[in-house]
Parts: structure tokens; sequence; C-alpha cells
């Protein structure tokens, strides 16, 4: 075994998804290197994203509450690695961190709760959701529907539906998956609600001057998920993209390339801008050039979102 002296403290959200992630990425590490049980510590730390729970990510500092706290301990030496949902994860990281390591990724889909279809909702439906993509998706394909506020773990939001606060709402079906809960749901089409960029994938993060932890991270990063997930980051550097913004974007891995596709989408769903390219594996200038195309496409109203 690498590590001796004590076990290695994995950092993760207290959510039960998070915690399912994490031991996920535990279980792959003692597997991948023979490690006894216990060889890897879950550490749970609480985020201000766990904590704040009734107002819109946007405006309250969007991705970082959910990696604040991590970054925090990690760089303190209070854990080793932290894991995370790559969607999570802002695009402009501190360079004192790398992403090391990402696990196979799951379903890419969202998943329609509380209705057949959209077709299915009644007039004038409530559906709730704390994703301006999702929001706007929704509203490009009912302009009728009424979109609300809904944060919280998949419990909370399950509670929230079944207590008829809403007609439906959209939820990760990888983040259903991992909660055994994959019954639950209408899996959308691809090209009718393109995911978040990097939907379904779980990252491990670890100082980048940390070479045995890297070391041991890297046996069990999935390169195809990894190469993928990372082109679609890239896309979000090319648009400048905020919490604010309804974006887009998935990779798809074919032999040494990938294919790529990305839209931008108005807040009232009247507008969608779409480029696809076909990349080599790392060509992250391609995919930031994806989405400067977007925003050269775009209206000017549309282009404003991402600016400043």
């Amino acid at each position: 075994m690498l590590f001796t002296t004590r076990p290695l403290r994995l950092g993760t959200r207290g959510s039960p998804l998070a915690l399912a992630q994490a031991r996920m990425a535990a279980t792959a590490l003692i597997a991948a290197h023979g490690w006894r049980e216990g060889a890897v510590e879950i550490v749970p730390v609480q985020t201000s994203g766990d904590r704040i729970q009734d107002r819109a990510l946007a405006e309250i500092g969007g991705k970082t509450l959910w990696t604040k706290e991590l970054d925090r301990a990690l760089a303190a030496g209070e854990i080793d690695f932290a894991v995370h949902s790559m969607k999570d994860v802002e695009t402009i990281r501190p360079d004192i961190f790398r992403v090391a390591a990402m696990l196979p990724r799951a379903d890419v889909r969202d998943r329609l709760v509380g209705a057949e279809s959209f077709d299915a909702l009644p007039a004038h439906p409530i559906v709730g959701t704390s994703s301006p993509r999702r929001a706007a998706q929704v509203k490009r394909l009912r302009p009728d529907a009424t979109i609300t506020l809904f944060r919280g773990n998949v419990a909370t939001r399950l509670a929230k539906l079944a207590a008829g606060e809403v007609h439906a709402t959209l939820l990760a079906a990888a983040g259903l998956d991992r909660l055994g809960q994959n019954g639950i749901g209408v899996a959308m089409a691809i090209e009718t609600t393109l995911p978040a960029p990097s939907q379904g994938a779980v990252g491990i993060e670890t100082l980048a001057g940390n070479d045995p932890v890297l070391e041991a991270l890297g046996a069990i990063n999935h390169r195809d998920t990894f190469d993928a997930v990372m082109l679609e980051r890239a896309v979000l550097k090319g648009l400048g993209g905020t919490c604010h913004s309804p974006i887009a974007a998935l990779a798809v891995v074919e032999g040494d390339a990938l294919h790529l596709r990305a839209e931008i989408i108005s807040p009232d769903g009247t507008e969608t801008v779409r480029e696809e390219a076909r990349l080599a594996r790392g060509d992250l200038a391609g995919g930031a050039a994806v989405g400067c195309a977007l925003l050269e496409r775009a209206s000017p109203a549309l282009r404003s979102l991402f600016e400043g």
C-alpha cells in the first residue's frame, strides 16, 4: 500500500448523493490498489450550498458554494482529496488544485418526474427547478409553464413534488440511479434536453503538488469521461458562463475524437443557438472556440447574459 501511517481522507459534501459518490470513489481506489478496508476515510464537510436552500445559487455566490469549504479543507491539509459532482465545480479553478481522476460517467440525461411527458402536463403547469438551463428548456417546450425555485437534495425535491407544490420537476438520471431510485421519472431525449456540461460525472481533486496522491488517483481515472468532461468545461470557458446562464453541452467519445454538441438558450426559451464539432481528444482550445462561436451567433440580449 502506498500510504501506511493513516487512512487517506476523502472530503465530500454531506448530502446522501455526495456520500454515495464518495463511497464509489473510495471503493474504486481500494479495489485498484488492493488496499485494506478502511484505507480511505470519508470526511463529510458541510458546504454553504447545502446550508442555504431558499435562494438560487446565482444570487448567493454561484458554484463556489459547493466547493469553497472543501477547497479550504484541502488547502489546510485536513483532507487529502475531495470528491465533486463535476457539474457543480466552477470553470476556473485555483492553480493549487488539480482534477486528478474521474469515475466512469453515469447516465447523462434528465428525467421528468411527475408526468409522462411535457405534453401530458396540464395547461399553465408549474415546474420546479433551480437550474437556468432546465428552466429555459422547459419554457422552450412549454411556453405556458411557470418555473418555481426548487432546491434541496433529491429526497427534498421529491417530497415537494409529492406535496403538490409543483406539477413536475426535472432531475439528473445519474443522481437518481446512484441513490437507487432508477425507477423514478421518464428519461428525456438528449435532443430535447441537452444536459448540463459535466452532468453525470464524478471528479476527484487534490493538491497539484501532491504527487503520491495524484499517482494513486491516476489508477482510477476513466479516460473517456475525463476527456469528454474537460472538453465540455472548455466550452464553458469560451462562453464565460455563470450560474445565470442557460448552457448545455455534451461530448461523446468516438474513437480518437469527440463529437461535441453545445447550446445556449434565452431564459424564456424563445432563442436557442447550437453548435456541433468533431474534435481531437484534449483539444480544449477547440472546445473554447465552440463557446465563442455560440456567442458570436447569439442575439445581443442572449449574449449579454455572458458578459461581466
